[in-house]
């Protein structure tokens, strides 16, 4: 594995030369650990009856959620813009490819979730408050039919980054486990 020089780093930090620095790796962890409670929370509320508290809270959390998932894929993507580490590959060939444009698929999802919820959330017409503290102004009209189209949108984008995310994970647990070739613990804290 070949280790870029300090004076390549684009971030000063105290990590080890060969991992991600703190703000990369917690902006990582903050975005899988959002993206793993906003889709439970959806598959959670399909199970309540329709009206009961318990729905409506989990409904109200995923969108406090989702909110929060804007302001950290702003965030990353800016620190990742700028300041954040740059590390060499940790592949060649195929697999290099692969991991580049998994990562780049991620974050395009995202950035479509991100939209979509917005959207979606409009179009329905419905309170949108981040944990109760502030409302989020509609943007326009509330449409039965578009909140119909942009929720099934919202889902399918939804289930296409689990399952991204999970070939991600995989991949990761298959460099580190069979391969053992340190790619995880680039972005492993401590």
């Amino acid at each position: 594995m070949t280790i870029q020089p300090a004076a390549m780093t684009a971030a000063p930090t105290d990590q080890p030369a060969g991992r991600y620095d703190r703000a990369t790796i917690l902006l990582h962890w903050l975005t899988a650990a959002l993206v793993i409670a906003l889709f439970a929370l959806a598959e959670i509320w399909g199970f309540l009856p329709r009206g009961t508290p318990l729905r409506k809270g989990a409904q109200s959390l995923h969108i406090s959620f989702g909110l929060l998932l804007t302001v950290v894929l702003i965030a990353r993507l800016a620190w990742r813009g700028g300041r954040g580490r740059r590390l060499p590959p940790a592949t060649t060939g195929l697999q290099h490819l692969a991991a580049k444009a998994a990562h780049r698929a991620l974050y395009l999802l995202l950035a479509a979730q991100v939209v979509l919820g917005f959207l979606f959330r409009w179009a329905q017409g419905e309170p949108f408050q981040f944990f109760g503290l502030f409302d989020v102004p509609a943007a326009f009209a509330p449409d039965p039919d578009l909140a119909h189209r942009i929720g099934g949108l919202h889902d399918t984008v939804a289930w296409a980054i689990i399952i991204l995310a999970g070939l991600h994970a995989a991949a990761a647990l298959i460099h580190h486990y069979a391969l053992r070739d340190g790619v995880l613990r680039r972005m492993l804290p401590g």
